[in-house]
């Protein structure tokens, strides 16, 4: 319905010459030698034009635009609009008014390139009705067809059997073992962390040179007089750690003379 509301044009030609043609008294087909072509009824513009599946020729005055005379089009090639044997420049239509009269008229184009155009648009516009008409039909005849159900009924299951899945009592799948020409390699450590060397140990020449002072031994025999005899005499008390202090930086620089240069420890870290 939404489509019988539009009205578009298919073809328009400026020059066409309309004549009278006598009554057909055979069956031979109508022939344009048989017209007065020289002096055509009447001169003016054509318009083709749809509306839905019809298509309508129309004849136009070429200033005013007023319509002269229209032929509606349900079929081509029909009744409404025939070819003659003589010419392909020349068409015999079929013109109606409002009032269901009809008559037989002839059409020509003085170019024969308008003629083709004017056939092509009528008959690009019946192949599309027809493709129309067959996919209509066909939604038709789907509509009535049974329906074919292919959901699961109740309680009905389905297996799938998938190579290399985990199952439920063997766990996972085994990895394959490639055959005797074939080569085995071993998987990449997981996380492709780096192992770090270890640590030397310190040498013995580092523990030689660091000199600890022996450890002050503290008599229990002593008695409150030999107390009272250390305080008589401050002075000499008082020298005693001076000399082990000497001695003890004394210790250090012979130690440090007395130690050959070590030639440079070797790296534990691998060279790539």
């Amino acid at each position: 319905a939404a489509e019988l509301e539009y009205e578009s044009v298919l073809c328009v030609k400026p020059d066409v010459n309309v004549y009278r043609i006598p009554p057909r008294t055979s069956n031979r087909g109508y022939r344009a030698s048989d017209w007065k072509l020289d002096n055509p009824d009447w001169t003016g513009r054509l318009r083709v034009t749809s509306k839905g599946k019809t298509a309508y020729i129309k004849l136009e005055d070429k200033v005013s635009g007023e319509l002269f005379a229209q032929a509606p089009i349900d079929q081509y090639p029909g009744i409404a609009v025939e070819t003659v044997a003589d010419s392909s420049r020349y068409f015999v239509i079929r013109i109606q008014d409002g009032t269901g009269r009809s008559a037989f008229i002839g059409i020509g184009f003085t170019d024969r390139g308008d003629a083709f155009d004017f056939n092509v648009s009528l008959q690009d516009h019946f192949k599309w009705v027809k493709q129309e008409t067959e996919i209509s039909k066909e939604s038709q005849e789907a509509d009535t067809r049974p329906k074919l159900d292919l959901g699961f009924k109740e309680g009905q299951t389905i297996k799938l059997n998938i190579g290399n899945m985990t199952s439920k009592k063997g766990g996972a799948a085994k990895p394959r073992v490639s055959g005797s020409g074939g080569l085995s390699l071993l998987p990449p450590p997981p996380g492709g962390k780096i192992a770090v060397p270890p640590i030397p140990p310190p040498s013995s020449t580092a523990i030689a040179n660091h000199v600890t002072p022996p450890p002050v031994q503290k008599s229990s025999n002593v008695s409150n007089a030999d107390i009272l005899l250390d305080l008589d005499a401050p002075a000499a008390a008082s020298k005693a750690p001076v000399s082990a202090t000497t001695d003890l930086w004394g210790d250090f620089s012979t130690a440090s003379s007395a130690v050959p240069n070590q030639a440079p420890q070797q790296s534990n870290w691998v060279q790539f």
